[in-house]
């Protein structure tokens, strides 16, 4: 057994005040569909955002697993190549936009106002537009694939002049789903913003907030600031494909380029609006399961605040290729390797945290460990890319694939899982059953590995991504990939498997669900109920 922690444990704070109870009849939602359509409380919608994202990550799983079992063997196996190119799109729109992001906040819904004693998000009717605007939005994504011409099919960058000149009729639709997907985050931004800035409990100062609350704190930041400038490109590409401007059209006077730049001035800001809200959950779980505080607090929320300002100077980088000056090229390497050091503050803090703690291994703590050493080397294969010469060497080939996918989904999409088992008992009540949820985290790390390890090697021998077809050379790294795809892709239905089992029953959860879990949420009865802090906690801060 672990010992327990002694009564000044830095984490530890008094709570005089905490309403759990349900809110009284007159008060109960209204039954069935209305209840969801209309429900303005952040658990609810929480729960609404998480199973609309587990439904698009199996949406956009399915679609990699077309792209998996066409590159199986070389030779064109199943699909044409037309379709294929909107399985690489459709899959990389949809597990990025519908499946990363809206998971995120749904964890930002249920467990914000719980972690600083709010009793509900700031704005919760704009929460609940919030939420609506994505199944619209993705509905309307999905539904290309049926139109005439198919669906998208120019890679989820979407650069001009490809996205623009020569495609399917059904871009402007896909340029309409951006848009509602867009206006959706940039809402949902602004209620975090409002929530954590507004509504924390009396006593409780921005530098007494759980890791979890900084980190979405900056993330909304990151969404409002770069989400306009997505929205602003995209205008531009319906403006050249229906209403004759030149934009991004060399023979109208525009430039390709310039589409790259905008992007990318967006595309790297989303890389850490993705893997922020991660950072957040491994700093909160690993010192749960070390029974430590965490090391360094104060350094990580300055890292954190680092990494957002630098991602807005580094967009370069993802186009080396396209003929930058000497000294363009030479700013965005370095600043991209200087990302590389609040990174690593934040690695030594989670690695310090660990040291000499009584660490258990529960799933959740898996998880996270699995993403501080596998994430970590999506981070070392970031810094060769950085490199601006060896760049062109790998730019567009398989080692790119590798190296974002090591980012994201042992990155983010590990995140994820950690925090659904984490907040299971306080969402249901129950335990997550523990064996099966690590025969879960085995065959995923075992098949992420095996999918995208491959990959590495493949771009290294000149392997170009986005292809239906290949030379034999790279025959037995693809066959690989797509076994260890299929072995990924079918173990996430454990993860369901656990997920309904925990909502059904099982072992019944304390309100401190953990042994060394000391935040605000594990205060309140589990399950949660529908209306928690009605009356505001009294947060005592530490004295150590």
């Amino acid at each position: 057994m672990a010992p327990k922690l002694p009564p000044t444990h830095p984490l530890e704070h008094s709570v005089t005040t905490v309403a759990g109870s349900q809110a009284p009849a007159h008060h109960a939602p209204p039954r069935g569909i209305l209840r969801w359509l209309l429900t303005t409380n952040h658990k609810e919608i929480g729960s609404l955002y998480l199973i609309f994202s587990l439904i698009m990550f199996f949406i956009g799983g399915i679609f990699a697993l077309v792209i998996r079992a066409e590159l199986f063997q070389p030779g064109l196996q199943l699909v044409n190549p037309e379709f294929f190119n909107q399985m690489t799109t459709m899959h990389g729109l949809i597990m990025v936009f519908a499946a990363v992001m809206p998971a995120f906040t749904g964890l930002a819904n249920w467990m914000i106002p719980l972690q600083i004693g709010a009793p509900d998000m700031a704005l919760p009717r704009l929460n609940n537009f919030s939420f609506w605007l994505l199944p619209v939005a993705f509905t309307l994504l999905l539904s290309t694939l049926f139109m005439p011409g198919g669906g998208p099919n120019f890679g989820w960058t979407f650069y001009a002049p490809l996205s623009t000149t020569y495609a399917p009729p059904s871009t402007t639709f896909f340029i309409l789903a951006l848009h509602i997907a867009g206006i959706s985050s940039i809402l949902g931004a602004i209620n975090i913003i409002a929530t954590i800035l507004n509504m924390r409990a009396p006593g409780m100062r921005m530098m007494d907030m759980p890791l979890f609350v900084w980190t979405w704190l900056i993330t909304a930041f990151l969404l409002i600031a770069v989400m306009p400038v997505l929205a602003g490109v995209i205008t531009m590409m319906l403006m050249d494909i229906n209403f004759g401007t030149s934009f991004f059209s060399a023979a109208g006077g525009g430039d390709p380029v310039l589409f790259q730049h905008l992007f990318w001035f967006f595309g790297h800001p989303e890389v850490y609006i993705m893997i922020l809200p991660a950072f957040g959950i491994v700093s909160v779980i690993i010192p749960t399961f070390a029974r430590k505080p965490l090391f360094g607090y104060p350094s990580m929320v300055y890292a954190t605040a680092s990494i957002a300002l630098l991602s807005f100077m580094v967009w370069a980088h993802h186009m080396f290729v396209v003929g930058l000056p000497l000294a363009a090229e030479l700013f965005f390497m370095y600043s991209t390797m200087l990302i590389a050091v609040p990174t690593g503050v934040k690695i030594f803090n989670w690695i310090t945290t660990l040291f000499r703690g009584s660490i258990s291994f529960e799933s959740p703590m898996l998880f996270s460990l699995a993403f501080v050493v596998l994430f970590t080397i999506g981070g070392f294969s970031g810094l060769m890319l950085a490199i601006s010469p060896a760049d062109f060497q790998y730019h567009d080939t398989y080692f790119v694939v590798a190296h974002f996918h090591y980012v994201l989904v042992p990155g983010a999409v590990f995140a994820i899982m950690a925090a659904a088992y984490y907040w299971l008992p306080k969402w249901t009540g129950h335990y997550p059953n523990e064996r099966l949820a690590q025969w879960h985290f085995w065959l995923s790390v075992i098949g992420v590995n095996l999918t995208f390890f491959p990959m590495h090697f493949a771009g290294l021998a000149g392997m170009p991504r986005r292809i239906p077809d290949y030379a034999l050379q790279f025959a037995d790294f693809n066959m690989l990939s797509s076994i260890g795809a299929f072995l990924f892709g079918f173990s996430q239905l454990l993860f369901v498997l656990v997920v309904v089992l925990c909502v059904r029953g099982g072992k019944k959860a304390p309100a401190q669900a953990w042994e060394g879990a000391w935040d605000l949420e594990w205060t309140v009865p589990s399950p949660a109920p529908l209306h928690t802090f009605e009356t505001p906690p009294d947060f005592k801060r530490p004295t150590l």
